[in-house]
């Protein structure tokens, strides 16, 4: 956050909220001019700060409404096992997440299907033939309780 300003905050605020906002009425949100809100937006895209402009699906309207997270621990930490498996789970489409985990796994996926034999389809075809898989277990949520793609801002 070092070299963002309260405006450039207010900026991204409205914009992880509206992403598809006209500059002018993210101008007039700001209290900037448009060209100043203009040149603003450009600074953080150029800087990286802004990776990118997303639409976010509902999973249930996709046919995908159920949503695993899967941990999995491997058989060795060696670069060539961790680059294999990384590989792997990038190419199977349903796997929305894959984080290098420190604590019991040292993987944890965020897996979407249509139910649960959809799921253990995925499994079937594509989890269990992950290189390196020493072991995984998986869990369902119930429930999406709470769930946003925006970052905190607070100065």
């Amino acid at each position: 956050m070092a070299g963002l300003d309260a405006t450039d905050r207010r900026i991204l605020e409205v914009l992880q909220a509206s992403g598809r906002i006209s500059n002018a009425d993210l101008a007039e949100r700001v209290a900037l001019s448009a060209s100043a809100c203009h040149r603003r937006v450009q600074r953080l895209e150029a800087d990286g700060v802004i990776r990118d402009y997303v639409a976010l699906l509902n999973p249930r309207k996709m046919g995908v409404p159920t949503t695993v997270f899967v941990e999995i621990s491997l058989s060795g930490q060696a670069d060539d096992v961790l680059d294999a498996f990384e590989r792997a789970v990038g190419r199977i489409p349903n796997v929305l997440e894959c984080h290098l985990m420190a604590g019991s796994a040292d993987y944890l996926l965020k897996v979407v299907a249509e139910d649960t034999e959809d799921f253990a389809r995925i499994h079937r075809q594509h989890l269990a033939r992950l290189p390196g898989v020493s072991q995984m277990q998986s869990s369902f949520a119930l429930r999406t309780v709470f769930k946003t793609t925006a970052l905190p801002l607070d100065g």
